[in-house]
């Protein structure tokens, strides 16, 4: 600083501090100019000319309030960065934000494999195991979504992709990073974007307890419905079978501690010879595949001794305890003012028609009932808002079986604390047993297809009865739940879908390695 005052008094006509103050309070009037300096001095004058200005602007009362407010925050900002780390586990990769994005890299993994961390230990005695993600080649996942406006033969997909396939954020039902119009077939997609970031993961395969098989099967099978080839409806799922079959870790135990989680029904997957071919591949009946086991929206209720049913995704994506509790509180406090309702449309199946055709005929007469009936192209029963409007204000919701046993309309009336009325054993009972309660009466009452009034068989249950199976149907709706892929397990304590299939899945492959007498080595 005595170097820069040095400077400044030697300067011709320079300011000293005081009269600067008096500058400042005539309002900074101009300065007087600088003789012209010969040229031996121009290069002195100059750097004494730029030291002038400095210290001028120091003196500047705003410039010294703006100097002093940048210095707090400094030390603040690094106060902090070193005194106060983060405690919450880094998140590989955010999902999507938009159907845009360069879909291959979305998962890209790091190049260094991480240990584990102590909170994945902790997340591994929560679901009871390790899970090893494979990055499969991006022709079996995420490669399929660069033609998403292809990956559904009935309606264009790339809004449903977008979000790591939660969708587009709906708004009017809370934040919009909490509810989204999730498509009922994009369960594979959350499931893989959930994994991704998931504190029970690791990088380690030798590590690993479950192997997860990222593909998109019900995507890729529903891009294909319409396609005459057989061999070209097939090929992807062969290649996979084929790719995963080579793997090492594969051949510990032939594939019995891997697992597929599939978005579509295992209908779609399980063409035979000879039967009527309405547009399913092989997937499920390959001899890897098999060895593997199965997570699906509905599995066959015959034939699926692999198959695991895992819930159809709602709209509902909490990513926090705080935002799950809080829904559960407005619904047990929801004024229900409809007995019972139905969204749905007709059927033109002779059996499915029959009961369908009962229902909304029973609803529409009924003072009682509240009916949103379904069509084709645009229609109330794809907007969420109206859905969970007819559903949070009835006390029963119909659930009559749709193109296949199951619907996705029974998750919808569980989130809206609406105690689900099952026609049939296949649309829930025989479907869902890691995750509803095996005594159906305390969350559902079953008519069957009888066709009795539905009106008087629901009068006859006690107000009571209706306040505990409520109670246990809002208690259900966490587990039932996919909650938002970047949520971190310390913001959501709570079990989500995932997590109960993770737990579950675990238990029967421990069990299953057991009666083999344990794994074969690598």
């Amino acid at each position: 600083m005595s170097i820069l005052k040095s400077q400044i008094s030697h300067q011709p006509h320079s300011l000293s501090p005081s009269s600067f103050f008096s500058m400042s309070s005539r309002k900074h009037s101009s300065l007087s100019p600088v003789p012209p300096a010969s040229d031996t001095e121009t290069f002195k004058d100059k750097d004494a000319h730029v030291a002038a200005t400095a210290t001028l602007l120091l003196l500047k009362p705003h410039f010294k309030y703006a100097l002093y407010i940048f210095f707090f925050l400094s030390v603040w900002f690094l106060l902090l960065f070193f005194w106060f780390p983060s405690d919450k586990p880094s998140v590989s990769t955010p999902i999507l934000q938009s159907s845009n994005i360069d879909v291959q890299n979305q998962w890209a993994e790091p190049e260094e494999k991480a240990p584990v961390e102590p909170e994945r230990k902790a997340a591994a005695e929560k679901t009871g195991a390790l899970v090893y993600v494979y990055e499969l080649p991006a022709k079996f996942n995420v490669g399929l979504l660069k033609e998403c406006d292809r990956l559904n033969v009935y309606t264009n997909m790339c809004p449903h992709v977008a979000n790591g396939g939660l969708g587009r954020p709906v708004s009017g039902m809370g934040p919009n990073t909490t509810w989204f119009a999730t498509h009922q077939f994009i369960a594979e997609m959350i499931f893989h974007a959930r994994m991704e970031n998931h504190p029970s993961r690791t990088r380690r395969p030798e590590k690993a307890d479950l192997f997860y098989v990222p593909f998109y099967g019900g995507l890729h099978a529903s891009s294909k419905f319409r396609e005459s080839d057989l061999a070209a409806r097939d090929s992807l799922a062969v290649e996979l079978a084929e790719y995963i079959s080579r793997q090492r870790w594969w051949k510990r135990n032939h594939g019995a501690d891997h697992f597929l989680a599939l978005g579509r029904t295992a209908w779609d997957f399980m063409r035979t010879d000879g039967n009527t071919d309405f547009g399913a591949n092989r997937l499920l009946r390959l001899p890897p595949v098999k060895n593997m086991s199965v997570l699906t929206v509905e599995r066959h209720p015959w034939e699926g001794s692999n198959q695991y049913g895992i819930p159809y995704p709602s709209y509902f994506h909490p990513s926090t305890s705080d935002e799950m509790l809080t829904w559960q509180n407005r619904m047990r406090l929801q004024r229900r003012s409809n007995l019972f309702s139905f969204v749905g449309a007709p059927r033109t199946g002779v059996e499915k028609a029959a009961i369908r055709d009962e229902i909304i005929q029973q609803c529409a007469e009924s003072t009682r009932c509240r009916l949103l009936k379904c069509g084709s192209g645009a229609s109330q029963c794809h907007e969420p808002t109206q859905v969970l409007n007819v559903m949070t204000r009835s006390e029963f919701c119909l659930q009559a079986a749709g193109d296949s046993f199951t619907r996705r309309s029974t998750f919808d009336s569980i989130l809206s604390g609406c105690i689900p009325v099952f026609f049939s054993p296949h649309t829930a009972y025989s479907q869902y047993s890691w995750f509803l309660p095996a005594d159906h009466n305390t969350y559902s009452v079953f008519i069957g297809d009888e066709h009795p009034r539905i009106e008087a068989e629901l009068l006859k249950i006690p107000n009571d009865q209706i306040q505990k199976m409520r109670n246990r149907v809002i208690d259900l709706i966490p587990n039932l739940t996919y909650i938002h892929p970047n949520s971190s397990s310390s913001d959501f304590g709570l079990a989500d879908a995932i997590d109960v299939a993770l737990g579950k899945l675990t238990e029967l492959v421990k069990s299953k390695l057991r009666r083999r007498g344990g794994g074969l080595t690598v």
